[in-house]
C-alpha cells in the first residue's frame, strides 16, 4: 500500500528540534546528538510510531514529554551562562573557607601564635602553649587596634587587624607587618603595647637579592611588597621563564606596591633609566623589597655539596696539601704550598675523559674519580614561526636523547696518590651503567662505594671497591623482572659508626625500608613492613637510631593514597604514627621538633589543624577546623570520592567526580575524564582545594572524573608493574570498570556520551582511548602527547618501557595505531614544546591523514608544553567537548 506521493505507507511524520539544538539540512541532529540522551531517542521512536496510529492528542502528549526531557539539557548545559559561570568560578570560590590556613609563627619550641577566623572578614590572634594545651588571645585586640589605628591615622577594628605577616622577637614581642601602608609594628603581648619599627629593619620579612636570570615555578600564590624609599620613580618588572622583562608597575617616591606572584618568580627593580637595583625571587609568604636606590649585589650562588661526607670542597685533600682538578680531560694535582703540579693521568681525551666528580679518601692517600664517555648527539629542531622580536621565523635546536640513543658511559676510577698511579678496577659488576651515584669513601679509607643503576633499570647495586687492590664486590644487589623505580623509590643512608645502611626496596612487593650490614650485605632488620608503602624518608637520626618517614595505605578501608607520617627505630617493629585523621597530612615542626602542627584534609573535607607531640604522636589540642559554609553558599559542591573494583574484580580503584554547581540529578550528563596515567605518580587530587581546573569543564554541563588505574604509582609493586612495556594500557580496563560501577548508582551519568582529555602523557592516553577503546570513549582532546614512546625523552620512557627498544614500542604507538581511530579527536600542540618533541603530534596527524581519518589539529604558535592550558587552548578544548558531547554549537560559532 502506498500513500498519495507514491511512497510506502509508513509514517512520514518528522521532528525538527529548534533552538539550541541544531539540525542539519535534512532535519537530522548534528553529529554527537544522535547518541545524546538515550531516553530522548526512545521517546522519539515512540512518537513516530504512535503518531501514525493514534489521534493528534497522543502525538502532542508524547511531543510535550520529549520537549520536557530535552529542555534541561538544551538550556542548562553548554550555554553562554555556563561558560560565564565557569570563567568566574575561580574568583567566586576564592578565600571562602574559614581557617583554611593558620599563618602560624613559633615563638619558641613549645609556643606558637596563629590567626583564627570567626568569619570571612573577622579574625583574632591566638597563642597555643604545647606544654599544657592551653589556648588564649595573643593580646588585647581592642587595645592593640586602638594603638595601630593611631599610628595609621584611621580606625582599626579589633577583629580585623590589618596584619599581613608576623614573626616573634626575643620570645616576648610580635613583629607585625601592615602591608597596605608598608608599616611595621612591634606588639608586646604582656603589656598590650604597640611601637612602630622601621621597615628597613624587618630582616625577617626582607628578600635578599638573587643572581638568578629567569623565573621558575616552585610553589603556589604569594605576595611581594615593594617600597620605594628613593627620590625618583622606579619600575617593577617581571622576568619571565625565558628571562624576558615584563613591566608591571611604576612607583613614585614613597609609594608602596603590593604584587601578586608565584613562588620562584623573579622580579627586578630598575630606575627609569633602566639601571638595575636588584633582582628578587618570590618566596612563600608576604615578603618586602625596600628600594633605597643602592644597587644590591646578590651573594655568590652556592651549590649544595654533592658529597655530604665531608665539609671540605671536593677537590681539596682532607689534609689540605693537595688540590685536585681536571685539565685537558686528565686528573692533575697541585700542591697548595709550592704550587707544584703532578699529573695523575695522561689517557684522558674528549671522547673518554675524567670529570670533576672527584672524591678524596679521608686519609688523603687515594682519589676516586668518575671517567665518562659522552652521550651521542641527538638534535631536535623546530621553527618559532612568530617570534616577538623579529619578522622572520627562528630556527631552534637543542640536545634531546630519546629511547635507544647512546647515553654517557660513566665508570669509577681509583688513583693511589702516593704511588702516582691508577689502580685498575674490575668492571664486571657494572658493565652497562645508566648512572653512577652516591660515591663515598669508607671512614677508614679502606674502600669506597657507589650506586650502580644499570640501563634498563632492572639492576641496582651498591658496589664497594677495595682501595688497595681495586677489587669490586656487591654490597646490595637489587634486581627486578620488570623495573626498579630509581626515580622515586631509591633511598640510601650510610651509618659509618656501625657499618650499616638504610636501604629502600620493593623486594617483597611493597616499598619499605631495610637496615643492611655493609660488611656482609645481609639484612639486619626489616625496618618497615606490611601491605602499605613508604612514600619517602623525612629524617634519619643516627644517634637515636630512628627514622621519620611518610607513608600511604596505612589505614585499611581508607583512601590508600592519603599521606601519613610515622617514626620507627632501625630495628623495626610497630611504627609510632604521628597522624591519625582521615585525610592526607602535612606536618610542620616546632623549633627543636618536640611538637608539630598536623594539617590534614580531603577533597571533601576542609583542613583540620592539630597540635601534637613528637614523642608519641598524641594530640595536644585542636587549633582550628576549616569551615566551608561560605563556600557552599556560592553553590560550590565538593568532589565526590568513589572507589570500585578494577579489572581483576578485587583491587580497589580510587577516583573522584566533579559536579557542576547547578547539578540537577534529574538531568543526564555526559562524562568527561581528565586523564593522566603517568607511571611516575598518582594524579587524583587528595587534599582540599576550592578550585581544581577540572571544575571548569564540569561547569559547562558535564560530570568530570579523575581516576588512578593500575600502572600508576604508590600502591603495590604488582599494581605498578601493569605499566611495564605497556604504557598503552593507561589503566583503561580499570577506568572503564570504575565508570560503569559509578553509573549503576548514579543514573545521571550518561555513558553513551563519554569524553576524555589530557596533556603530555595524558595526551598520549587521551588519543589511545579512541584508538583502543573507541566503543566506550566518543571524543578526545589530546594535548602535547608523547604519542610514540620512541619520540619522547629517554629517561621517562626507558624506565617504564624498558631497554633495548623492542617491538612493543611500535605496537603501542599512537602513530602505528592511528588507523583504528573512532570518535571525534582534537590534537593540540605548541610549536615551541621542549618537553615532548612536537613532531610526535605531527606524526600522528600524518598517520591519520594517510588513513583518511577526520580529526582536528590545533598547532599553537609561540607556545610550549601544555598548550591546552593557555586561555585560548582551554577555550578550544571546552568548545570541542560541548560541540561533540552536548551536541550544540558554542555561543561564538
Amino acid at each position: 500500500m502506498t500513500n498519495r506521493d507514491g511512497r510506502s505507507d509508513k509514517c512520514s511524520h518528522s521532528i525538527r528540534v529548534i533552538g539550541n539544538r541544531q539540525t542539519d539540512s535534512n532535519g537530522a541532529p548534528p553529529d554527537g546528538w544522535s547518541r545524546c540522551l538515550p531516553q530522548s531517542k526512545r521517546l522519539l521512536r515512540r512518537f513516530r510510531t504512535e503518531a501514525c496510529a493514534r489521534p493528534a492528542l497522543i502525538t502532542i502528549a508524547v511531543l510535550v514529554a520529549l520537549l520536557h526531557l530535552l529542555g534541561p539539557a538544551a538550556h542548562g548545559q553548554g550555554s553562554q551562562a555556563d561558560y560565564e559561570r565557569a570563567r568566574s568560578m575561580p574568583g567566586l570560590v576564592q578565600d571562602k573557607v574559614l581557617n583554611e590556613e593558620l599563618h602560624e609563627t613559633w615563638i619558641d619550641g613549645s609556643t606558637l601564635v596563629y590567626r583564627h577566623q570567626s568569619a570571612l572578614d573577622r579574625w583574632q590572634y591566638k597563642i597555643a602553649d604545647a606544654r599544657n594545651g592551653s589556648l588564649r588571645d595573643a593580646f588585647d585586640h581592642k587595645a592593640v587596634a586602638a594603638q595601630i589605628g593611631t599610628f595609621l591615622g584611621h580606625e582599626v577594628e579589633p577583629d580585623r587587624l590589618p596584619i599581613d605577616r608576623l614573626t616573634a622577637s626575643d620570645g616576648t614581642a610580635l613583629i607585625v607587618l601592615v602591608a597596605k601602608e608598608g608599616r611595621l609594628f612591634s606588639i608586646d603581648g604582656r603589656k598590650n603595647a604597640v611601637t612602630e619599627v622601621p621597615i628597613e629593619s624587618a630582616h625577617a620579612f626582607r628578600l635578599a637579592p638573587t643572581s638568578r636570570k629567569r623565573s621558575r615555578d616552585r610553589g603556589g600564590d604569594t605576595t611581594m611588597l615593594f617600597i620605594n624609599r628613593t627620590a625618583e620613580k622606579v619600575r617593577i618588572v617581571w622576568l619571565d621563564r625565558q628571562g624576558e622583562p615584563k613591566p608591571y608597575a611604576t612607583l613614585a617616591p614613597g609609594q608602596t606596591h603590593r604584587q601578586h606572584t608565584f613562588v620562584g618568580h623573579l622580579w627586578t627593580v630598575t630606575t627609569e633609566k633602566d639601571r638595575r637595583l636588584g633582582v628578587y625571587e618570590a618566596a612563600a609568604g608576604l615578603d618586602v623589597v625596600v628600594v633605597d636606590g643602592v644597587q644590591e649585589t646578590p651573594p655568590a650562588e652556592t651549590r649544595p655539596q654533592r658529597f655530604p661526607q665531608t665539609r671540605r670542597p671536593p677537590n681539596l685533600s682532607p689534609d689540605g696539601r693537595w688540590n685536585a682538578f681536571i685539565r685537558d680531560h686528565n686528573v692533575v694535582l697541585r700542591e697548595i704550598e709550592t704550587q707544584r703540579e703532578v699529573r695523575l693521568s695522561t689517557d684522558g681525551m674528549a671522547t673518554n675523559g675524567y670529570t670533576n666528580r672527584i672524591v678524596w679518601s679521608p686519609d688523603a692517600t687515594k682519589l676516586a674519580v668518575i671517567r665518562e664517555e659522552p652521550e651521542q648527539e641527538h638534535t631536535v629542531t623546530f621553527i618559532e614561526s612568530t617570534p616577538r622580536d623579529q619578522v622572520q621565523p627562528k630556527l631552534h635546536t637543542f640536545q634531546y636523547l630519546k629511547p635507544g640513543d647512546r647515553i654517557a658511559h660513566p665508570r669509577p676510577c681509583l688513583f693511589d696518590v702516593a704511588a702516582r698511579r691508577r689502580v685498575e678496577i674490575d668492571e664486571a659488576l657494572f658493565p652497562q651503567p645508566w648512572s653512577i651515584s652516591f660515591l663515598a669513601w669508607r671512614g677508614d679509607s679502606g674502600a669506597f662505594t657507589f650506586l650502580y643503576n644499570q640501563r634498563g633499570h632492572q639492576v641496582l647495586r651498591l658496589i664497594e671497591v677495595d682501595a688497595g687492590t681495586g677489587a669490586a664486590r656487591t654490597v646490595i644487589d637489587e634486581q627486578s623482572a620488570t623495573f626498579i623505580d630509581y626515580a622515586h623509590k631509591v633511598f640510601l643512608h650510610r651509618i659509618e659508626a656501625t657499618g650499616e645502611a638504610i636501604w629502600m626496596s620493593e623486594r617483597d612487593g611493597w616499598n619499605h625500608l631495610y637496615c643492611v650490614d655493609m660488611a656482609t650485605g645481609h639484612v639486619k632488620s626489616r625496618i618497615t613492613s606490611g601491605e602499605w608503602v613508604v612514600r619517602g624518608v623525612e629524617r634519619v637520626d643516627d644517634e637515636e637510631r630512628q627514622i621519620f618517614f611518610r607513608a600511604v595505605g596505612v589505614h585499611p578501608g581508607r583512601d590508600p593514597y592519603h599521606v601519613h607520617y610515622g617514626r620507627v627505630g632501625f630495628d623495626g617493629g610497630a611504627p609510632v604514627w604521628l597522624t591519625q585523621g582521615d585525610g592526607t597530612h602535612q606536618l610542620r615542626f616546632a623549633p627543636g621538633k618536640s611538637f608539630y602542627i598536623d594539617t590534614y584534609s580531603r577533597v571533601d573535607l576542609p583542613p583540620v589543624h592539630e597540635l601534637r607531640r613528637t614523642s608519641d604522636g598524641s594530640l595536644v589540642c585542636r587549633l582550628a577546623t576549616g569551615d566551608w559554609a561560605p563556600l557552599r553558599a556560592t553553590g560550590w559542591r565538593p568532589p565526590e570520592r568513589f572507589a570500585a573494583k578494577g579489572r581483576d574484580a578485587k583491587t580497589d580503584i580510587w577516583g573522584v567526580l566533579f559536579y557542576p554547581s547547578n547539578f540537577d540529578p534529574q538531568k543526564a550528563y555526559p562524562v568527561v575524564e581528565n586523564i593522566y596515567a603517568g607511571p611516575h605518580g598518582h594524579f587524583v587530587p587528595k587534599a582540599f582545594r576550592a578550585w581544581y581546573a577540572s571544575r571548569e569543564i564540569a561547569e559547562l554541563g558535564f560530570i568530570v572524573v579523575r581516576i588512578d588505574g593500575m600502572g600508576t604509582n604508590w600502591r603495590s609493586k604488582t599494581f605498578h608493574d601493569v605499566c611495564w612495556k605497556n604504557l598503552g594500557d593507561s589503566g583503561f580496563p580499570d577506568r572503564i570498570a570504575w565508570m560503569r560501577a559509578a553509573a549503576k548508582t548514579r543514573p545521571f551519568l550518561d555513558l553513551a556520551r563519554v569524553g576524555i582529555y589530557g596533556g603530555s602523557a595524558g595526551g598520549q592516553s587521551a588519543l589511545r582511548a579512541l584508538l583502543a577503546h573507541g566503543d566506550f570513549y566518543h571524543a578526545a582532546v589530546a594535548d602535547c602527547g608523547c604519542h610514540d614512546n620512541r619520540m619522547d625523552k629517554i629517561w621517562w620512557n626507558e624506565l617504564w618501557m624498558g631497554w633495548p627498544v623492542g617491538p612493543h614500542y611500535e605496537a603501542q604507538s599512537n602513530v602505528t595505531n592511528a588507523h583504528k581511530l573512532q570518535g571525534k579527536l582534537l590534537l593540540i600542540v605548541g610549536e615551541l614544546d621542549r618537553n615532548v618533541d612536537p613532531a610526535s603530534t605531527m606524526q600522528v596527524a600524518d598517520a591519520l591523514i594517510r588513513a583518511d581519518k577526520d580529526f582536528e589539529l590545533l598547532m599553537m604558535t609561540g607556545t610550549g608544553h601544555g598548550a591546552a592550558e593557555t586561555p585560548y587552548g582551554r577555550r578550544r578544548r571546552q568548545d570541542f567537548l560541548v560541540r561533540h558531547l552536548l551536541g550544540i554549537k558554542p555561543r561564538w560559532e
